[in-house]
C-alpha cells in the first residue's frame, strides 16, 4: 500500500476494515506476543537502578534486547552511540536506503534513576514503552504482503535525563539528524497527550569567606554561611514579584564544618524554571542578582557556574497529539481535557531541547497508582506488575499513531507546519534550519 492509500480488506472477520487500520492490528498484537520479553526488560533495569551516565546494565540489557530480537540480525544496533550508555537501534525493510529517501522515525528510551529512591519516575517504564512501540510498528510492516513503504524504525537510547541532559549531548554529536519524527512516553498519575513541560536553567553558587574562632575573635572572619542564608533569603523575598508560572527551588549543600568556626566557605544549588526559553534568562537574572547582593552584603565573593546544559520547554505538536488521543481513544485510555493538559503544572525534561529540532510527541500515561513522581511509592508503582497493562496499551497508542505518520502524507505535513510554527513562536527558527 502506498502512504495515503485506504484500501480495504476484503473478505474474512476484517472485512471492510482500511489496510491501515488492520497495520495498527497488528501492531498491537506484535507488542502482546512480545509481552513477557518487554516486562522482563522492564524489571531488570527497575530491579537494578543506575544514575545518570552510570546506566552501563540498563545499557547491556537494552542492546541484548535488540540483538536477540526475531529473527536474528533483523535490528543494527551500535552500543555506545556517542555516549557512553547510549545506543541506536535500526531497522528498515529490505531494500530500504536506496532513493527516496526513508521516513525516519525515532522512538526514544530513558533508563536512568534518582539517587536513593531509585526509578521513582518510572524510566524503566519509558524503555519498554520505547521498545515495545518500535516492535508494533515492525510488526505492522512486515506484516502484510506487498512492498512495505520507505521507513527506517530507528530507537536511541538516551541515558541522563535526570541529571545532565543526555538527549543534548545526542542532539550536539548529531544523533537527531535526519529523523522526521520522534516518539517517547512519560508515566504519571494521567493520560495526557501533551503536558507543558518548561524550560530549566540550573547553577551552582559558592561564596568564599574567611576562617576565625567564632568565640574568640568572630570580627576576624568573614562568613560564607550568612551569605547563603542571605541569599536564600532573599530569593524568598524576590518571590513576591515572580510570575506564577515561574518557579525557584534550591538546597544549601554545604554551610560550614563547626559551630565554632566561622564558616569560610557554603555552596547552593538552585533550579530555575520559565513556560519558555524567552522567559528564562529574565528569572535566571533576577535570581543571579541575589546571590550578587549576598556577597556584598557580607563581603565574601561569590562564584556562579551554571549548568552544562539547559532544559527546553517541549513544543507542543497539536496535529501529533490529536492522533495520539485518536488512536489511545481506541485502546480505551481516557484522556484528561484539553483545558487542564494545556493548564497544567509539570517538571522539564531534555526532551524539550529535541522538540526544537524535530517534531516530537512526549504524552504522559497512567500507571495504575495515584503515587506521585519522585516518591518511594512511585518506585514501587512502577515495578509493579499492574504497570505493565497501561504501559503496553501507551506503546500501541505510539505504534498506531507512528502508522498514521507513515501511511498518511497529509499528517506528516501537518506535523511539519506545526513544528515550524512552534518554532516561529519561540524565535528559534534560524538556529534549527
Amino acid at each position: 500500500m502506498r502512504p495515503g492509500e485506504e484500501r480495504p480488506v476484503e473478505g474474512g472477520a476484517c472485512a471492510g476494515v482500511s489496510e491501515l487500520e488492520l497495520r495498527k492490528l497488528r501492531a498491537a498484537e506484535r507488542i502482546d506476543k512480545a509481552a513477557e520479553r518487554l516486562g522482563a526488560l522492564s524489571r531488570a533495569i527497575w530491579s537494578e537502578p543506575e544514575l545518570a551516565y552510570e546506566e552501563h546494565r540498563a545499557h547491556g540489557v537494552l542492546t541484548r534486547f535488540f540483538e536477540c530480537e526475531p529473527p536474528a540480525a533483523s535490528w543494527s544496533v551500535q552500543p555506545h552511540y556517542h555516549l557512553d550508555t547510549a545506543f541506536r537501534a535500526e531497522w528498515g525493510p529490505p531494500g530500504v536506503g536506496a532513493a527516496p529517501r526513508p521516513l525516519q522515525l525515532g522512538f526514544l528510551c530513558e533508563y536512568d534513576a534518582l539517587p536513593g529512591i531509585g526509578h521513582a519516575c518510572g524510566h524503566n517504564l519509558i524503555a519498554e514503552v520505547g521498545a515495545a512501540a518500535a516492535l508494533g510498528v515492525k510488526g505492522a510492516l512486515e506484516s502484510l504482503p506487498g512492498p512495505p513503504p520507505p521507513v527506517k524504525v530507528i530507537v536511541l537510547g538516551t541515558p541522563a535525563e535526570e541529571d545532565g541532559g543526555g538527549k543534548i549531548d545526542l542532539i550536539e554529536a548529531g544523533a537527531f539528524k535526519n529523523l522526521d519524527v520522534v516518539f517517547m512516553a512519560h508515566p504519571s498519575q494521567e493520560n495526557a497527550a501533551y503536558l507543558p513541560d518548561v524550560a530549566e536553567h540550573d547553577v551552582t553558587v559558592k561564596y568564599y569567606g574567611k576562617a576565625s574562632h567564632a568565640a574568640a575573635y568572630p570580627w576576624e572572619g568573614v562568613n560564607a554561611l550568612d551569605a547563603a542564608v542571605l541569599a536564600y533569603n532573599n530569593l524568598s523575598v524576590l518571590r513576591q514579584q515572580m510570575k506564577p508560572t515561574w518557579r525557584v527551588h534550591g538546597i544549601i549543600k554545604s554551610g560550614g564544618v563547626k559551630p565554632n568556626i566561622i564558616p569560610s566557605y557554603s555552596e547552593l544549588i538552585y533550579y530555575f524554571r520559565a513556560p519558555s526559553m524567552k522567559e528564562l534568562p529574565v528569572l535566571t537574572k533576577k535570581a543571579e542578582d541575589c546571590f550578587r547582593a549576598a556577597a556584598l552584603a557580607t563581603g565574601c565573593t561569590v562564584e556562579i557556574k551554571g549548568g552544562a546544559h539547559d532544559y527546553y520547554n517541549v513544543l507542543p505538536n497539536k496535529s501529533l497529539w490529536k492522533a495520539y488521543i485518536e488512536n489511545g481513544k481506541k485502546l480505551g485510555i481516557e484522556f484528561i481535557s484539553e483545558d487542564a493538559m494545556l493548564n497544567g503544572s509539570s517538571g522539564s525534561t531534555d526532551f524539550g531541547n529535541v522538540t526544537f529540532v524535530v517534531p516530537g510527541i512526549h504524552p504522559y500515561f497512567y500507571i495504575g497508582s495515584d503515587a506521585l513522581n519522585h516518591t518511594e511509592q512511585y518506585t514501587e508503582a512502577a515495578g509493579s506488575q499492574e504497570a505493565q497493562f497501561y504501559t503496553l496499551r501507551t506503546a500501541k497508542a505510539l505504534a498506531m499513531t507512528a502508522l498514521d505518520v507513515i501511511f498518511k502524507p497529509e499528517l506528516l505535513q501537518r506535523i511539519k507546519e506545526d513544528f515550524k510554527l512552534k518554532l516561529q513562536e519561540e524565535e528559534f527558527l534560524n538556529t534549527v534550519e
